[in-house]
């Protein structure tokens, strides 16, 4: 509880250093929510321009982009600095975690308030409502519990992406670009379905690089849509993201007691 209470000081005191400045506080929250215009720009085409997409109804196409932006946000507001974290590594910063009386993960994470996150949450929360209103699903109390576990799977997945990457970049600084690139991925093949692409694509988004599971398998549990894997794996989504995150832990972990300093 102790530990509780210091990362909710810790993370008021930057909310107010963000509010100091009101004008940038609130470009801030815009860049985020402009950051996620191409994802407004495709769930407005598909709706008015097009049924549906890979033998999926528009309303169920758009539960997948809603899914996987809602858990990105929640994923820049609680774990997202691991994303970028190369830099602090290639410019010595990380150096002064190690010698203070605090996980430095937890430094990691407390170092400023994700502003843009406001933005991106308040995009995704939108484009959710607008999926859940079109959606003919009848949205029982089970329903409704499994798109929660697999919004925070999915936030723990892209959590435990990047945190591979951060580990990676404590050996290799030059690493961080991968990050880079995996957001691309992210937002580029995140919000189709994934029958829509080609076969090889798509075997690499589910067992290369796991991105399938972050929405579109969920999605299509809620749907009832066939999925190229067994209903039991595309089910148990949110449970990859928990073993994958906690995965990522450890190899960080490991990796932060073989970390030799930035020049080796």
């Amino acid at each position: 509880m102790h530990a509780v209470r210091i990362m909710w000081r810790v993370t008021c005191l930057n909310f107010r250093a963000q509010m100091e400045y009101r004008s940038e506080f609130l470009l801030m929250i815009a860049i985020g929510a402009i950051w996620q215009v191409s994802v407004i720009v495709f769930a407005t085409v598909l709706l008015t321009r097009f049924t549906g997409m890979g033998g999926w109804d528009s309303s169920d196409v758009l539960l997948i982009p809603a899914t996987r932006m809602l858990a990105h946000g929640l994923f820049v507001l609680f774990l997202g600095r691991m994303h970028g974290l190369g830099r602090h590594i290639q410019e010595g910063r990380i150096d002064i975690y190690l010698v203070r009386p605090m996980p430095v993960h937890r430094q990691v994470q407390l170092q400023y308030f994700p502003t843009n996150a406001i933005g991106d949450l308040t995009v995704a929360a939108g484009l959710m409502v607008g999926a859940l209103a079109r959606s003919d699903l009848d949205w029982t109390a089970g329903r409704i519990t499994y798109l929660i576990v697999a919004i925070l799977g999915g936030l723990l997945l892209e959590a435990a992406l990047f945190t591979v990457v951060a580990s990676a970049s404590l050996r290799f600084p030059a690493a961080d670009y991968w990050g880079i690139w995996l957001e691309e991925l992210l937002g580029t093949f995140g919000s189709y379905p994934l029958n829509v692409l080609p076969r090889a694509v798509g075997g690499f988004l589910t067992f290369g690089l796991p991105l399938a599971f972050v929405a579109y398998f969920p999605a299509a549990v809620l749907t009832g849509h066939d999925t190229a894997v067994p209903y039991w794996l595309a089910a148990a989504s949110p449970l990859l993201g928990v073993l994958a995150y906690l995965g990522s832990r450890l190899l960080w972990r490991w990796s932060l007691r073989h970390y030799a300093g930035v020049n080796g």
